[in-house]
């Protein structure tokens, strides 16, 4: 995920230092719906290897224009997430998969570059309205698809995103990356042993389309 993360960094900065050059839109309000894939990940540094998941994003988005560069959207949509996570710990060694869904809600500001050009940043908050867990444990008694359901996970999630999008009339185009700030996982005690397990924080990449209504 370096060029991701890259990407992220570079959207965020790029907000900051167009203001002088950023060019005039139509300052009317946008409604539509938006959908895509997402490739996403967990992050971590106590993990041996990270595989990435492909799912999908779908939902509804609001542009308002708050002056003639830039604007505020709000969206909420569903959202898949996850990852394939090979582990080595003194609890067991082997790999897990976590597919988690979302109903998320980012608040993106806007700023156009060109007339169909645009950058976005912001915050986002999502909440986990089902997961689903396998695993392939060596040499283990403990089976995380046994003993991790949906109630082991952190219900919100929260971050920062930032992308890129391209406006062509009623149609947009667009990349973005999700950083998550919240662990997935929450603590639990496994024979006095605490654990927090995936110990991990979503990252995901997304490629949309849009269509507004108007």
């Amino acid at each position: 995920m370096k060029n991701s993360k890259t990407i992220f960094s570079a959207s965020i900065a790029l907000t900051f230092m167009v203001c002088t050059s950023i060019k005039a839109q139509e300052n009317t309000p946008k409604f539509g719906i938006k959908g895509g894939l997402n490739f996403s990940n967990l992050y971590t540094d106590n993990v041996d290897d990270e595989n990435m998941l492909t799912g999908f994003n779908i939902g509804l988005f609001a542009k308002l224009p708050i002056s003639n560069s830039f604007a505020i959207q709000p969206e909420i949509y569903y959202s898949g997430k996850g990852a394939e996570v090979v582990y080595d710990n003194v609890l067991a060694n082997g790999t897990a998969q976590f597919k988690l869904n979302y109903i998320e809600l980012p608040v993106m500001l806007v700023a156009n570059i060109t007339k169909n050009f645009n950058i976005q940043a912001g915050p986002y908050v999502s909440y986990l309205i089902n997961g689903k867990t396998t695993n392939e444990s060596n040499g283990s008694s403990f089976n995380f698809e046994d003993n991790i359901d949906v109630n082991d996970f952190n219900r919100i999630d929260a971050g920062l995103a930032a992308g890129l999008g391209l406006d062509l009339g009623m149609i947009s185009l667009g990349v973005r990356y999700n950083y998550g700030l919240v662990k997935v996982g929450k603590e639990k005690n496994y024979f006095g042993t605490n654990y927090t397990f995936p110990d991990a924080k979503n990252s995901v990449l997304s490629f949309y389309g849009a269509f507004s209504f108007n």
